[in-house]
C-alpha cells in the first residue's frame, strides 16, 4: 500500500539547511494499523506531511497504492490527496458554520460527485461513526469527541486507500480518545489501512505496529501482538527527549 525508499527531507532556513528526514525506508501493507512515534523534532510530523502528499521529499522515492508520487506536480498531488488519502487532524479542521453532513460532503464536492449521491454517502459515513443523529447540527454545536468522529467520517467518505491521522486524540479527554481509537480499530478490522502519529503510549497500544523515529531516522520497527508486548516496547522508547531538529 505504501513504500518509501531512502526518503530525505531538507528544509532551508535562511542560509541554514535543516535535514528533517535522513534516508528513511519502510513499507506498510494494505490493512495495517501503524503508529508513528518519537520525541519532538524526531521528524514524524515531516514524515506525515510527505506521506500525506502535503509536501515533497528532497530525495528518495515514495509509492502510494502503486503510484510513485515522489515528484508529482502540485495538481496531481492534490488529486492523489483527495482520492487516495483520508486525513484526520488533531484540530479537527471542520468548518464551524456548516452542518456536520455538509462537512462530510466536502471531499465529494471536490471529487465532482452529484448532490444526491453525496448526501447518501455522507449519511452512511456518519452512521458508521455513530453520529447520523447529529447530521443537521453545526460542528460548533457538538463536543470535541463528536467533532473528531465527524472528521473521521469525512476522511472515510471517498473510500481512500489510506487514512492518515495526526495526533487525532491530542485535543480530547481520555474517554473521547478511547472512543475515537475504538472507531479506528473497527475500521481497521473492516480492512482500512491506517497510519497514526501520536506521542501517547496509551494510544499507540491500540495499533498493530510501532515505528519509532529519532533525529530524523527510523530507530525502531516493532510489531505489536499483545498488550504486554506493547507495554514492553513502549517502556523502552525515550519519548521525552529534548527537541533536536
Amino acid at each position: 500500500m505504501l513504500q518509501v525508499n531512502n526518503l530525505v527531507k531538507v528544509y532551508q532556513a535562511d542560509k541554514i539547511a535543516v535535514t528533517a528526514l535522513k534516508g528513511v525506508s519502510f513499507s506498510i501493507g494494505a490493512g495495517s494499523f501503524v503508529s508513528i512515534m518519537g520525541p519532538s523534532g524526531s521528524g514524524k510530523s515531516t514524515l506525515m506531511n510527505v506521506l500525506g502528499c502535503l509536501d515533497k521529499p528532497t530525495e528518495g522515492r515514495y509509492v502510494l497504492d502503486g503510484v510513485d508520487v515522489s515528484h508529482l506536480a502540485e495538481k496531481e498531488l492534490a488529486k492523489v490527496r483527495n482520492l487516495k488519502i483520508g486525513f484526520v487532524f488533531q484540530t479537527f479542521n471542520l468548518l464551524p458554520r456548516i452542518t456536520c453532513l455538509r462537512n462530510v460532503e466536502l471531499p465529494m464536492i471536490y471529487a465532482g460527485i452529484n448532490e444526491k449521491e453525496r448526501k447518501r454517502k455522507a449519511l452512511e459515513a456518519l452512521e458508521k461513526v455513530g453520529l447520523v443523529n447529529r447530521a443537521a447540527h453545526r460542528s460548533s454545536e457538538i463536543s470535541g469527541g463528536e467533532r473528531q468522529r465527524v472528521a473521521i467520517a469525512r476522511a472515510l467518505v471517498n473510500k481512500p486507500a489510506i487514512i492518515m491521522a495526526d495526533e487525532p486524540t491530542g485535543n480530547l479527554d481520555t474517554r473521547s480518545g478511547e472512543e475515537v481509537m475504538a472507531i479506528f480499530q473497527e475500521l481497521n478490522a473492516e480492512g482500512a489501512t491506517i497510519v497514526l502519529v501520536t506521542h501517547e503510549p496509551d494510544i499507540a497500544r491500540h495499533t498493530q505496529r510501532i515505528l519509532y523515529f529519532r533525529d530524523g531516522m527510523l530507530k525502531g520497527d516493532n510489531m505489536v501482538t499483545d498488550p504486554v508486548k506493547a507495554r514492553d516496547i513502549l517502556a523502552e522508547l525515550p519519548l521525552t527527549e529534548e527537541k533536536t531538529v
